[in-house]
């Protein structure tokens, strides 16, 4: 079952390496593709995704623009460190509209997802929707 609004399932972001009060971290949860959180520039960038409770997930779509890799990793902690890698993914480019890529998590127990951006295909990536599959 694809949950298109993590924010529904009381997810939120917990951590993020920038912000901008135009383009918050919360548009990442909110579902839309319409809101999107944007970096301030230089790489790596980080996002925290903290479930509500421990989460099985099969897959996560990540819509975006401009990300050229992505790494992501999980805890299972009530706190947000100790992460362990899942899997990263080279993302291609697509001018003028948003890239999405479904991700396999292969049944990955996760309470926080950590998303690093390392490179873009500019200086500023943004990241529109974060949705899972459990």
């Amino acid at each position: 079952m694809t949950n298109p609004s993590l924010s529904s399932l009381g997810a939120e972001v917990v951590v993020v390496a920038s912000s901008d009060e135009n383009q918050p971290p919360e548009n990442i949860t909110d579902g839309n593709t319409n809101t999107f959180w944007m970096s301030t520039g230089m790489f790596p960038q980080e996002f925290i995704i903290r479930f509500a409770e421990p989460t099985n997930l099969s897959a996560v779509t990540v819509d975006s623009y401009n990300v050229k890799h992505l790494k992501i990793e999980k805890n299972t902690s009530q706190n947000a460190s100790q992460f362990e890698s899942v899997t990263e993914k080279e993302f291609e480019h697509t001018e003028g509209h948003l890239q999405s890529n479904a991700i396999s998590l292969n049944g990955s127990s996760a309470t926080h997802l950590r998303f690093i951006i390392t490179s873009g295909y500019d200086h500023f990536v943004s990241v529109h929707r974060v949705s899972v599959q459990n």
